[in-house]
């Protein structure tokens, strides 16, 4: 597959390395010199330095034989002209573009983007999609990554182990007898730097980091068994009143009843905005490193504070400060991937990292095969999706036992009708099953081809 990746930053880089280590034909625009330099010395990537939606600058680029283009700098405008012109001179197939400004959001503005406008297929705001991956994690107290697949019905949770979590220490394969209830699937183990797709022989450790699968229903009973059986939280903190800390607000206040959500906002302009959008919300206008600050926001007696102002260390710094007075979770938002490895060992709860977020969605539009969901772990180590299994598929009609499934796929979870299934080795999937599955970034390619559609199918 050929693709063109407009913008260099973060989001872009990341899409740009992950599709080429997959051996697609990718091709980088920047205005920046200096980062197209660092791309040519790094990456197995074209890089090419220009204005990303200029017609001649894409031929450049290839975009006449692109299958898709995805625009990611940091201008909206650039990033929806760049699809606009990729579509009407070039006939590119499929387009991305991530959108900060909630003014082309409105939903009273919704035709704008249709194939007869502005023709773009996937819309990203980092901003919606940060805020609702974090109202996800505030429904599971405990949790420190929370995804839904297969519309809510499945949930792909990851939990830290601590020492009193009973199922350590216990090979997976033996879970099921000595636990009969816990109706889950272990598909990944976080240990240190090393995320493992675990074999049935593997066992989990105090201080892992484990992904399950679970039908939606048996949730808290799932977390009782890692030892946690919190409420949902309902005294919330937000740290920083941009973008983010407003729409998650919103969010907020439309899926949590008997919600007590404090925000603090160190711009006074911003805090009164903030105040005049937002009716039963308290806003306080001080900095979050400010002890009185905090204090005077409660945090000694919150379920959760989330940092999301657009500073990391602030967002750090504040998080550890709140834990330190008392509060129940923290969760700071970090752009630095650096960052993310010390956070556990400072007493922090969980992170939000945007660019994994938004690259999550961009690759749901990139797979191919009936993929319907991906989240990506760990910048692209492995990936946990949603597939549809069709009739041609090697996975249907037969045991899993008798499948040969490549070594790095784990399945997690069937849906299939009205019944969620945790697969085992006599279990047989039939064609329309939706499936949950997780896989390492060598077998991606692999995994794409167990739901590709073949020739055979029509």
């Amino acid at each position: 597959m050929k693709v063109i990746v407009c913008g260099a930053g973060q989001v872009g880089s990341s899409i740009a390395q992950q599709l080429a280590s997959e051996h697609n034909d990718v091709t980088v625009i920047d205005r920046s010199a200096e980062t197209i330099h660092r791309i040519n010395e790094t990456m197995d990537v074209q890089a090419l330095q220009g204005h990303a939606a200029f017609p001649d600058v894409l031929e450049r680029a290839g975009i006449a034989g692109a299958d898709m283009i995805i625009a990611v700098t940091q201008n909206d405008e650039v990033n929806m002209i760049a699809c606009q012109v990729a579509h009407s001179l070039f006939g590119v197939p499929v387009k991305v573009a991530r959108v900060r400004s909630q003014n082309y959001l409105d939903p009273a503005w919704g035709n704008l983007f249709s194939r007869d406008h502005l023709p773009i297929d996937l819309i990203i705001s980092p901003e919606m999609e940060v805020a609702r991956a974090v109202v996800r994690r505030l429904h599971v107290p405990g949790a420190s990554d929370m995804i839904s697949f297969v519309d809510d019905r499945v949930r792909v949770v990851a939990v830290a182990l601590g020492e009193e979590c009973p199922l350590v220490d216990t090979p997976l394969r033996q879970l099921t007898a000595l636990f009969p209830d816990l109706h889950i699937r272990i598909m990944a183990i976080l240990r240190g730097e090393t995320l493992m797709v675990p074999t049935p022989d593997d066992q989990m450790l105090i201080g892992d980091e484990v992904y399950f699968a679970v039908d939606t229903q048996h949730l808290v009973r799932s977390m009782d068994a890692f030892g946690h059986n919190e409420n949902e939280s309902r005294r919330v903190v937000i740290i920083g009143g941009g973008n983010i800390g407003l729409f998650l607000a919103r969010l907020m206040l439309a899926e949590f009843s008997s919600l007590n959500l404090k925000i603090i906002e160190r711009s006074k302009e911003r805090a009164e905005y903030i105040a005049d959008q937002l009716t039963g919300v308290d806003v306080l206008h001080g900095d979050s490193l400010n002890s009185e600050i905090l204090a005077e926001a409660n945090v000694q007696t919150a379920e959760a504070v989330l940092s999301v102002t657009n500073d990391d260390q602030v967002n750090v710094l504040s998080s550890l400060l709140a834990k330190r007075k008392g509060a129940k979770h923290a969760m700071p938002l970090i752009n630095n991937a650096g960052y993310a490895p010390l956070m556990r060992s400072l007493g922090i709860d969980a992170v939000i990292n945007p660019r994994s977020i938004t690259v999550s969605r961009i690759l749901q539009q990139v797979r191919k095969g009936r993929i319907r969901g991906v989240h990506s772990l760990r910048d692209g180590a492995a990936e946990i999706v949603e597939a549809e299994a069709l009739e041609t598929s090697p996975l249907v009609g037969v045991p899993l036992r008798d499948v040969d499934l490549p070594h790095g796929i784990v399945l997690g979870a069937i849906a299939r009708k009205h019944e969620i299934i945790i697969p085992r080795g006599d279990t047989v999937i039939e064609a329309g099953d939706r499936i949950v599955a997780i896989t390492r970034r060598e077998t991606i390619k692999k995994m794409e081809k167990l739901f590709a559609v073949r020739i055979g199918f029509f």
